[in-house]
């Protein structure tokens, strides 16, 4: 064989081994069992559990933020945030956890939220005559 062609070779040989380990790298979206499982970062989609409520104190420690959460297979999980609770976190549809899971609590070094579209079900409600009617 020619140099060229085995130089060529070697190329393709080490960008594809460069591809493969990038796409080791990238990470989809897990559960909080999958978490349990590694002390690498994880990301964890999921819903804020309401009823179990939060807890935000800013004038004990504005850093210190915790509430649960339900991932994709219905587990619920303490989530402990250091910094300040995200604005309009109360109305947020989906949470997307960023972070590590130590001792059954999901430590979050970041929480990404999906809100309301302000475009979807814009009802307006006017009162005439003692009756509420909704308008688009």
């Amino acid at each position: 064989m020619r140099k060229s062609a085995i130089i060529g070779l070697i190329t393709i040989a080490i960008c594809v081994g460069f591809l493969v380990s990038l796409n080791a790298d990238t990470s989809n979206y897990s559960t909080f069992t999958e978490a349990s499982k590694d002390a690498r970062e994880f990301h964890v989609m999921g819903y804020w559990e309401k009823e179990k409520g939060m807890y935000y104190d800013a004038q004990k420690d504005a850093n210190h933020f915790a509430f649960y959460m339900k991932d994709s297979k219905g587990k619920v999980n303490k989530v402990v945030y250091n910094g300040a609770k995200p604005q309009d976190f109360e109305r947020s549809e989906k949470l997307v956890l960023i972070g590590q899971m130590k001792n059954d609590t999901f430590y979050a070094s970041k929480i990404l939220m999906k809100c309301p579209s302000k475009y979807n079900d814009n009802l307006v409600e006017v009162k005439q005559d003692g009756q509420v009617k909704q308008y688009n």
